[in-house]
């Protein structure tokens, strides 16, 4: 059966005027669907360009990258947008929840792009941020959030449209340490329960060790990719 995600011989370069900048020198793997994997490693690594060519943000210098058996190197913009949208969940270190606009709104706001019926709008988002632990919170603005329960609405708007994949790129960047913990229980919770693919950008070692494999990159490369036997889900 073919994987969710297979890359081959990825290589991506960047160019500043006359010189060449390699972000990746050709990296090849697969992912599994209902995978939780935490890709590591050092600014400069190259782990964050990954995660964009992963996200359909990017595309590489070279080589190929499949999603579902689908070659992502065919397709045209359009196609790419909508891929995103219907099958790729995103959430940030910061948020990005609309400042001014209410928690269900937020969450409603890749509907907006999709496929759904608006009539179903509100139902889909009602139900994303009751399986995130914020029903009751839908009218809340995020100044009246705390820094854990934005993350929750970001986590709900990535899960609205029902995604395949969640990219988490340093989801618990700015929390503290017990809002992280149940921030990776709840991202645990998800991929256990929905069977959601999960990859998660993090340097944070204690992050990494509720993954069930961990890929360290170095240098545009893959260094390391280990399973991970026994994962934290109970940390305090």
């Amino acid at each position: 059966m073919e994987p969710l995600i297979r890359v081959q011989d990825l290589f991506k370069i960047y160019e500043v005027g006359d010189i060449q900048i390699p972000a990746l020198n050709g990296v090849s793997l697969t992912i599994e669907a209902g995978e939780f994997v935490s890709i590591m490693g050092s600014s400069g690594s190259g782990k964050s360009t990954f995660m964009n060519i992963l996200g359909c943000l990017d595309v590489p210098t070279k080589g190929s990258y499949f999603l579902g058996g689908t070659a992502i190197g065919t397709m045209d913009r359009d196609e790419l947008a909508q891929l995103r949208n219907q099958k790729i969940g995103f959430v940030f270190q910061g948020f990005n929840l609309l400042a001014r606009t209410s928690a269900l709104e937020n969450v409603e706001l890749p509907l907006i792009y999709g496929p759904i019926p608006s009539r179903d709008h509100r139902r889909r988002a009602m139900e994303a941020l009751a399986s995130v632990g914020l029903a009751g919170r839908e009218d809340h603005h995020p100044n009246q959030l705390s820094g854990g329960q934005q993350q929750r609405v970001a986590i709900a708007r990535a899960l609205v449209n029902h995604p395949s994949i969640i990219l988490a790129d340093e989801p618990t960047g700015n929390l503290d340490t017990r809002t992280s913990v149940e921030i990776m229980q709840l991202l645990t919770q998800l991929n256990e329960e929905q069977k959601i693919t999960i990859i998660l950008v993090t340097h944070e070692q204690d992050i990494s060790t509720f993954t069930r494999r961990i890929i360290q990159f170095k240098d545009g490369l893959v260094l390391q990719d280990r399973p991970q036997q026994s994962r934290k889900t109970d940390q305090t």
